[in-house]
């Protein structure tokens, strides 16, 4: 599917190539991430889809299924109706009683940090060739980053790669993903 051959190669040609997620590399290289494509545009049907997949990571083997990506091109496009949604989402997880379990971090095409511009190269950071929802391990986080020094550094390294490479450079690389 192209959808999720497009996502493959932007966390191993952008997100591990450029080191913005210290964790990414080993569950890409030992194929423990779960791809799931959403190809509707309900947001109550996304909403049920994320309690499924939420539910289903919660009792799977980390070793089957580290990390899942929903991945929806259709529904929520619009950068700040889907950081809207991000609440909603997040409140799915202390309705199923995950929090200190789970959480979700975001990624979207048109992703916006507060206080910048639309077109800060920072906010590469947390673009991706679609919307979607990244549900991750708490436990493994916390494993990873035992094993890399100051990761209270991560975003703000991040934002430094981004600014050295600039947004020319960065430009390329995303268009390259398509």
């Amino acid at each position: 599917m192209k959808i999720i051959e497009q996502t493959k190669h932007w966390i191993s040609s952008f997100v591990v190539k450029l080191n913005l997620c210290p964790f990414a590399a080993y569950p890409l290289q030992n194929d423990q991430i779960r791809y799931v494509v959403y190809g509707g545009e309900d947001l109550g049907d996304l909403v049920n889809l994320l309690d499924k997949e939420l539910k289903l990571l919660q009792y799977s083997d980390n070793k089957e299924i580290e990390t899942t990506l929903i991945i929806h091109p259709k529904v929520l496009n619009d950068f700040f109706d889907y950081n809207d949604f991000l609440a909603v989402a997040n409140q799915r997880i202390f309705a199923l009683e995950l929090e200190g379990e789970l959480q979700i971090a975001s990624f979207h095409p048109d992703y916006q940090f507060g206080g910048t511009d639309k077109d800060d190269v920072t906010n590469y950071t947390n673009r991706s060739p679609y919307p979607m929802l990244h549900l991750l391990r708490e436990e493994s986080i916390e494993v990873a980053l035992e094993h890399y020094e100051a990761p209270e550094h991560i975003p703000e390294n991040n934002m430094i790669t981004m600014q050295k490479l600039g947004k020319e450079k960065v430009s390329k690389m995303i268009e390259k993903q398509k």
